[in-house]
C-alpha cells in the first residue's frame, strides 16, 4: 500500500501533464481552424476556463498572467488603432507610391526599397501593421504597373517576411517584445540600445537572403509615369499633417515614460485617442473623413481575450512541468559559453514558436529563462535571444503567428493563395540564416553595451 501511495503523486502529475497538453493542443487547433467563424478570443478563453475547472491553473495563476500580459495587449490594440486610422487617411498608400517612384522604373531597385519600407513600418507600427496593411497596397500598385503574378508574389512574400525579421528594434515593434520586456523590467531605452543594432543586422541579412532568392523574378521594368501622384492618396489631410509630429512625440514619450512609472499602453492609448478624435473631428464632426465605426470594428479586440486565455492555458502547461524541462535545457546551454547559449536559446525558442505559435512560446520561454540556473549576464543574453526566437521563429511555419495566418488569409482574398507546403519551403530556406545573423550579433553586442554602461 505504501509503495502504491508513493507512486500516486507521480501518476497524478503525469495525468495532469497529459491533460494540460491535450487542452493546449485542442485550444490551438480551434484557434487556427476557427470553425464557423469562432473568434480566437472566445476559443482561448474557453480553454482557460477548462484549465481552471480541471485544476491546471488556479485563480492566483490567472492574476499572474493578467499582470504579465495586460500592458502588452492594450499597447498592441492602441498601435493597431493608430495604424488603421493612418491607413484610412491614405498615409500608407502615400508612402508606397513615393517608394514606387523612387524605384525609377526598375523592379530590381524597387524590391529592396519595398523591403526597407516594410522594415520601417514594422519597427514603428508593429509587425502586424506592416504585413496586413502594406501587403494589399503594394499588390494594388504592382498590378496597376502590370507586374506578372510571380513577381507580385515575390514582393508579397518579402513584405510578410521582413515584417517579422524587422520587428526587433523597439519594445512596441512586436507584442512579443512588450511581454518579455515588461516581464523582466527592461526599459524602453535599454531595450532599444541593445536591439536596434541587432535589428540592423537582421534587416541587412533579410535584404540579402530575399535578394538572392527572388532577384531574377523581380527583374522587371515598369512605367513610372503611370503611377498616381502620392498626394492623391491622402484622403484626410488633417491626419496626414498630424502623423509625423504625433509619431515623433510618441517615440519620445516611450523613452521618458519609464522614469515616471507610466505604462507603455497608457502612452500608446493616449496617442490613439488623439488620432481617433482628430479623425472623427471630435466624434461625428461634419469634416470627418475616416470611418471611425469601421476602424473600431477592425481593431483586434479578440486579441485581448486571446492573450489572457491562451497564456492561462500555457501557464497550465508550465505548472505541469514544461517550464521546468525547458529551464533545464537553457541551464545546460548557459554553461556552454555566450555564443552557444545565445544561438542555442534563440533557435530552441524559434522552433518552439514555429510549432506552438509564438504568443504561447513567449510566456513559456520567459518563465523558463527566469527559472534557468545561469549567471545574470547569460540570462540577459537569453532574454534577448528569446525575443529574437519568438519574433523570427514564426517564419518557419504558417502557424507560427496569428499575424502570418491573417496575412495568408488576406492574400487568399486577393487571389494570391500560398499553400502551407510552399510557405514552409520558403520559410525554412530564408529564416535560418537571418536568425543566425541576428543571434550572433546579439552575442557580440550585449558585452559591448555592458562596457559602455
Amino acid at each position: 500500500m505504501a509503495k502504491e501511495f508513493a507512486r500516486a503523486p507521480g501518476a497524478l502529475s503525469r495525468s495532469r501533464s497529459l491533460l494540460s497538453f491535450l487542452l493546449f493542443l485542442a485550444t490551438l487547433v480551434l484557434v487556427l481552424w476557427q470553425p464557423k467563424g469562432l473568434g480566437i478570443g472566445w476559443t482561448a478563453m474557453g480553454g482557460a476556463t477548462l484549465a481552471l475547472i480541471f485544476g491546471g491553473v488556479d485563480l492566483q495563476d490567472i492574476g499572474v498572467v493578467w499582470h504579465i500580459v495586460w500592458d502588452a495587449t492594450f499597447t498592441f490594440v492602441g498601435l493597431v488603432l493608430i495604424s488603421l486610422v493612418l491607413e484610412e487617411a491614405g498615409c500608407f498608400h502615400w508612402a508606397a507610391l513615393h517608394v514606387a517612384r523612387w524605384g525609377g522604373g526598375s523592379g530590381r531597385r524597387l524590391f529592396p526599397l519595398i523591403i526597407l519600407l516594410g522594415a520601417i513600418v514594422s519597427a514603428v507600427f508593429a509587425n502586424d501593421g506592416a504585413a496586413m496593411l502594406l501587403t494589399p497596397l503594394v499588390l494594388v500598385i504592382l498590378l496597376s504597373l502590370d507586374f506578372e503574378r510571380e513577381a507580385a508574389f515575390a514582393f508579397a512574400i518579402a513584405i510578410g517576411f521582413v515584417a517579422d525579421t524587422a520587428s526587433l528594434p523597439l519594445i512596441i515593434s512586436n507584442l512579443v517584445n512588450i511581454v518579455i520586456a515588461n516581464y523582466f523590467g527592461i526599459g524602453f531605452g535599454r531595450y532599444a540600445g541593445v536591439m536596434a543594432v541587432v535589428n540592423l543586422a537582421s534587416v541587412a541579412a533579410t535584404l540579402l537572403v530575399l535578394w538572392l532568392y527572388f532577384r531574377k523574378v523581380v527583374d522587371r521594368r515598369y512605367d513610372v509615369s503611370s503611377l498616381k501622384r502620392p498626394r492623391s492618396a491622402i484622403r484626410d489631410p488633417a491626419i496626414a499633417g498630424l502623423a509625423l509630429p504625433l509619431l515623433a512625440a510618441l517615440i519620445l514619450a516611450f523613452f521618458l515614460a519609464p522614469s515616471f512609472g507610466i505604462p507603455v499602453s497608457v502612452v500608446t492609448g493616449s496617442a490613439a485617442l488623439i488620432l481617433v478624435a482628430v479623425a472623427g473631428r471630435w466624434f461625428g464632426g461634419r469634416h470627418a473623413v475616416v470611418p471611425l465605426k469601421t476602424v473600431i470594428q477592425r481593431a483586434p479586440w479578440q486579441i485581448v481575450w486571446f492573450s489572457v486565455g491562451m497564456y492561462v492555458v500555457v501557464y497550465g502547461l508550465g505548472n505541469a512541468g514544461l517550464t521546468e524541462r525547458t529551464a533545464a535545457v537553457l541551464t545546460y546551454l548557459g554553461g556552454q559559453g555566450d555564443v552557444i547559449a545565445t544561438v542555442g536559446t534563440g533557435f530552441a525558442v524559434a522552433i518552439l514558436a514555429s510549432v506552438m505559435n509564438n504568443l504561447p512560446a513567449t510566456l513559456l520561454s520567459a518563465l523558463a529563462v527566469k527559472s534557468a540556473a545561469v549567471s545574470e549576464h547569460t540570462r540577459e543574453l537569453m532574454i534577448y535571444a528569446s525575443v529574437i526566437g519568438n519574433d523570427l521563429g514564426p517564419k518557419f511555419t504558417p502557424i507560427g503567428s496569428l499575424a502570418t495566418l491573417l496575412w495568408l488569409h488576406g492574400l487568399a482574398r486577393k487571389g494570391r493563395h500560398i499553400g502551407w507546403a510552399q510557405y514552409c519551403r520558403i520559410g525554412l530556406i530564408l529564416t535560418p540564416p537571418v536568425l543566425l545573423v541576428a543571434l550572433l550579433t546579439l552575442a557580440f553586442w550585449v558585452p559591448v553595451v555592458a562596457r559602455l554602461h
